[in-house]
């Protein structure tokens, strides 16, 4: 229903069936599965989610990170904040630029994420815990690669609205 929507709001801007896969992302110290639907230089958004509990860091990005939770918990502790605000289904978490959190993802949670910003400057700490501490090159692999065809996917509607002007 999500992809549905999407398309239908933006059409061209979201991945065709065919480039949409789960992949598992590690980083930060935790692990979950990402399905990217559209990215480029400025914004992404996909969808994100766990079957088992996981948590660990944030990470610290040049973007702004929104996040709609649509089954499952998830719990975030600020930098500096002696509290945690926990999250359920239906509600909205944001993930400022320039903020840190330790976070926490109960099993079988599901989000989809809109990032917007430098998103080159999030993929350091997106793929660092896959590069260096899995090192997992399969999961590197198909991650850069749904990327970069995001981007050209991207670049070739720009393109093709520009040649229509």
């Amino acid at each position: 229903m999500v992809i549905k929507d999407l398309r239908s709001e933006y059409p061209g801007h979201i991945l065709p069936d065919a480039d949409l896969e789960w992949i598992f992302v590690n980083a930060g110290g935790w692990m979950g599965s990402m399905c990217l639907l559209h990215a480029s230089l400025t914004e992404y958004i996909l969808l994100f989610g766990t079957a088992l509990d996981t948590s660990g860091h944030s990470g610290r990005y040049l973007a702004n990170i929104t996040d709609v939770v649509l089954a499952g918990s998830f719990k975030q502790w600020q930098e500096g904040g002696l509290k945690v605000v926990t999250y359920n289904s239906g509600d909205i978490v944001e993930h400022m630029w320039g903020e840190a959190t330790m976070i926490q993802w109960a099993g079988g949670t599901w989000m989809v994420e809109y990032a917007r910003g430098l998103i080159p400057t999030t993929l350091p700490f997106a793929l660092a815990d896959t590069l260096f501490s899995t090192q997992d090159l399969v999961t590197l692999f198909k991650i850069l690669r749904v990327y970069c065809k995001a981007l050209i996917q991207e670049y070739v509607l720009s393109l093709g609205n520009l040649l229509h002007l």
